[in-house]
């Protein structure tokens, strides 16, 4: 085993960038130069090999395993247009399975910093990403929010800049409506800042009942009209959209500070009927027309006070919404008014401030503790002429919390037997203007038990209150809406009354959560994460349920029906269900990998990992503070002994030696032969003969001093970082730059990965499976009233509740030319009637849907020079086998308010998008 003493000359200088690594957690940039870290123009001696690394810019250090990582090849495979489809895309991933509605969208960071809202950066092109993390619920509460939320981190690049032009259309296969769009997008990323223009464009065509052959519920009062034609499935929509967005880096530290504007103008028309047929026999529709303006402003300031990681935000939305509905004509009033005008301004002001940082050091590590301080306003000003009064209604939130992460066990160092332990705690308070004082609090337990395995459990307490608009908004009626019978086994056509309820209370909430994230030993870059939540609210505020017998007994007031007992008049304003209880299990399956083989590839271009003139860029450039102490990852950056082929400089026979030295350390064994390797260095007799004759123990010592901590013990943390950071690069020598992302040619292109680059030619593929099975679900409606089981016939929606469902993405990228596969499953389910004459059970088949994208990077394929460079084509195919749910009643028929083109009028639906990418 004659590779230890030509290798561990190159290896030993690499490691004189841990220091710099170390450096950029504690001190922000630029980091002054240590006597532990060359020069980078100093003169090197012997067959040593100098090679400057850096840790993985804006990396999130957490006790809790990600749920899915993703690098730039990764990302090629999902053949995304922006950064909003592709979280669209990982939505199986980023939304949290905790069983809350009120979760929203995820939390986005950006080099490990928060930004004020995800309009900063949704319309970036994923070329822009060097690698995307997604983190459990966990983590959200150390950036100051609660722990219904999963994280999301977009690492940039450091240096990048592109002008973007897109165009797409799509339609039903069916026919029926089309949409066409246009985007345009310019971005630069650079060392001080980053610059986003970008606007879009997109016009809807309607869709109507009788495109589709609907069959019309109650009649017609219009002889010889087909009311199909004057009812819309799918509203005409215009929509227009400017945004900008700016970050910059004050001075020479850690500051930066980011704002973003965006305008929104949306029009559309639906149609809900007929009004009335003139004498000539003009059909005049009830006609509804909306037009939409928002203006929403947002900033964010991240800094350093002392040793506290700093973030601001501040998000200001103004939006005005004007309708006009065409109304009935009164035979009381004949004169009357034939068109209601609604308005409605709506303002909202949200401001956060975190503070985080490392107050305490414990002997497994250090305490994380976050602050937050907040405040909302909303106000919402409606006026309606259908109404006698207008709706001014405003609520005022002001909130703070508490959350601290304490490391109680590390493994191979303080307690190390445990494996890594760590609790964390969260408390919050929050002051609502009209509910009073709302408190909640977490504690939970992260236990890397191995490894590759690390379990977690939680208990969340909280009070939530109703939304504003649910509590206050203005009351409004609407016509002709087909609304199933389950008393009577009818679809009607009847008048719904929407609005808020002044009388909703305040929900309490009690969950318990436990998980489990295994890495496979026997599957490479495989994941599998398991979860199960136990649900307990008390006076949920929820939408009005699923019209039953049991719900119309328990709310008698919101029912009208005439002298024949047919349903009128519904009134589906919010209500308050007494107690809610459910639990579930959610299974979530990542792998990801490389097909086919390497191409051979050069090493980096001169300069490669820094800036022009080959001088690295100071420790921590380019980004804010990363969150603690130690990456989690190792460091990442230039190749060296980052790289799967080796230092640059090496001769064939050192680099073939390297290439095992490689090869053992990054065995799934590595860490106990690299264990073994410390033992032979400390005089073990038996591992000194284990690494054979050509073990230099005096150079392996050497090697060996960079990994000692100042009691002489081995940091094998430090060691477990260099393991990754030489085992993360694939084979064949590919390299990658931390700066750029990929190796550039002379005309801005990339070589061996397309637009994405850093790729070593061979193709990568992805699979993520995620499945939910609920184990309970039931519903007090009311103290003393009908105690519902959701999974055992009963229902407070329009539909079953399956126990049963499950969403796929896969994709493959090689060579320019990809493919993306999308399914969801929905389980069967049965709502059961009353056993009364006339009532029937209605049975809700399952469905699996299926959704295809073609694409490719034309500049791959056909010439990566010419005008094709960064263009890329893309077919989709939604829905492509034109799948519906299938639903019955008793007698085995469909009712009228089921009829498949009603459940899902669209179907299979096609789309080609141009995209074309200015270097």
């Amino acid at each position: 085993m004659t590779f230890w003493t030509p290798s561990l000359g190159a290896i030993a200088v690499s490691l004189l960038a841990l220091p710099a690594v170390a450096a950029a957690q504690d001190a922000p940039p630029p980091v002054a130069q240590d006597a532990d870290v060359p020069d980078a123009e100093a003169p090197v001696e012997g067959d040593e090999i100098l090679v400057i690394g850096r840790s993985l810019r804006g990396q999130i250090n957490a006790p809790e395993a990600p749920i899915i990582e993703l690098d730039e090849a990764d990302i090629a495979a999902y053949g995304a247009s922006s950064i909003a489809d592709l979280v669209q895309q990982l939505s199986p991933q980023t939304s949290s399975a905790r069983g809350r509605g009120g979760g929203g969208q995820p939390v986005f960071l950006v080099n490990g910093l928060r930004v004020s809202s995800f309009r900063e950066f949704r319309s970036y092109p994923p070329e822009a990403i060097e690698r995307v993390e997604v983190l459990p619920e966990e983590v959200a509460q150390r950036y100051g929010f609660p722990p219904d939320r999963r994280v999301i981190n977009f690492i940039m690049k450091e240096n990048y800049s592109s002008r973007e032009i897109e165009v797409d259309y799509r339609q039903p296969s069916a026919g029926g409506f089309n949409r066409t769009g246009v985007e345009g997008t310019l971005l630069r990323l650079g060392e001080n800042g980053r610059l986003n223009i970008s606007s879009e464009y997109e016009h809807r065509t309607d869709l109507t009942e009788a495109d589709r052959s609907v069959l019309q519920a109650g009649g017609t009062a219009f002889p010889g009209v087909d009311t199909g034609d004057f009812r819309t499935l799918v509203g005409e929509l215009t929509e227009f959209e400017l945004t900008g967005n700016y970050t910059a880096r004050i001075g020479e530290g850690v500051t930066t500070l980011s704002t973003n504007t965006t305008y929104l103008r949306e029009e559309g028309r639906t149609l809900s009927g007929v009004r009335l047929v003139e004498a000539d026999g003009t059909v005049d529709p009830l006609d509804r027309r909306t037009r939409s303006d928002t203006l929403s402003y947002g900033g964010a300031l991240n800094t350093l006070l002392g040793d506290w990681d700093t973030a601001l935000t501040l998000d200001i939305r103004r939006g005005e919404n004007e309708s006009e509905i065409d109304l009935r004509p009164d035979p009381a009033d004949p004169l009357g008014a034939a068109t209601a005008l609604s308005r409605t301004q709506d303002t909202g002001l949200n401001g956060k401030a975190t503070f985080r940082g490392t107050p305490l050091v414990l002997p497994a590590g250090e305490v994380s503790t976050t602050f937050d301080l907040g405040g909302d306003w909303t106000r919402v000003e409606s006026q309606d002429s259908r109404t006698a009064r207008d709706t001014d209604l405003s609520r005022r939130n002001l909130n703070a919390g508490v959350n601290v992460t304490i490391p109680i066990a590390e493994r191979d160092f303080a307690w190390g037997a445990l494996g890594d332990l760590a609790l964390n705690l969260s408390a919050g308070v929050e002051d609502v203007s009209d509910f009073g004082t709302l408190g909640d609090y977490n504690a939970g337990l992260t236990w890397g038990i191995f490894e590759n395995l690390t379990l977690g459990a939680s208990y969340t307490y909280a009070e939530q209150a109703p939304g504003l608009t649910q509590l206050g908004a203005a009351q409004v009626d609407t016509f002709n809406v087909p609304v199933y019978d389950f008393a009577i086994n009818t679809t009607s056509l009847v008048t719904m009354t929407s609005g808020g309820n002044p009388d909703l209370l305040a929900e309490t909430q009690r969950d318990w959560k436990f998980s489990a994230n295994w890495q496979p030993w026997f599957w490479d870059d495989a994941r599998l994460n398991v979860e199960y939540f136990d649900n307990s609210s008390r006076n949920v505020t929820a939408s009005f349920p699923f019209l039953t017998p049991e719900i119309e007994a328990a709310f008698p007031g919101r029912v009208q029906r005439n002298a024949f007992g047919e349903l009128v008049a519904l009134d589906s304003r919010p209500v308050t269900y007494a107690r809610q209880d459910a639990s579930r299990l959610a299974f979530g399956l990542t792998v990801r990998g490389s097909f086919g083989e390497a191409r051979p590839q050069g090493g980096p271009p001169e300069g490669a990992g820094g800036r022009p003139g080959g001088r690295p860029a100071a420790a921590g450039e380019g980004s804010g503070r990363p969150e603690g102490a130690r990456p989690r990852g190792g460091p990442g950056g230039q190749s060296g002994p980052g790289g799967a082929g080796g230092p640059p400089g090496m001769s064939d026979e050192q680099r073939a030696r390297f290439m095992e030295f490689r090869t053992k350390v990054c065995a799934e064994d590595g860490m106990d032969f690299i264990r073994r390797f410390v033992a032979a260095v400390d005089g073990d007799e038996a591992a000194i003969a284990e690494m054979g004759e050509g073990f230099d123990p005096q150079q392996a010592a050497g090697f060996l001093a960079r990994f000692r901590k100042d009691d002489g013990t081995v940091d094998f943390e430090r060691v477990a970082q260099f393991r990754t950071m030489i085992c993360s690069r694939e084979t064949g020598g590919g390299q990658q730059q931390a700066s750029g992302g990929g190796q550039r040619s002379s005309g801005g292109g990339r070589r061996g990965g397309g637009m994405f680059g850093g790729g070593d030619g061979r193709g990568r593929y992805f699979v993520n499976l995620t499945y939910n099975y609920e184990l309970t679900n039931e519903i007090l409606i009311a103290e003393g009233g009908p105690l519902l089981d959701l999974l055992d016939g009963d229902a407070v929606g329009s539909s079953g509740n399956p126990r049963g469902s499950a969403s796929l993405e896969a994709g493959a990228f090689r060579d320019g030319l990809g493919l993306r596969l999308s399914g969801r499953y929905s389980g069967a389910s049965t709502v059961l009637g009353t056993g009364a004459p006339g009532s029937t059970d209605l049975f809700f088949g399952d469905l699996a849907t299926f959704d295809v994208r073609l694409f490719a990077d034309l500049g791959e394929v056909i010439d990566n020079e010419g005008i094709w460079k960064g263009a890329r084509v893309s077919l989709r195919a939604d829905n492509i086998f034109d799948t519906r749910r299938r639903v019955t009643d008793g007698n085995g028929d469909v009712p009228i308010a089921y009829q498949p083109f009603l459940i899902d009028p669209v179907g299979r639906y096609l789309g080609i998008e141009f995209r074309k990418l200015f270097f």
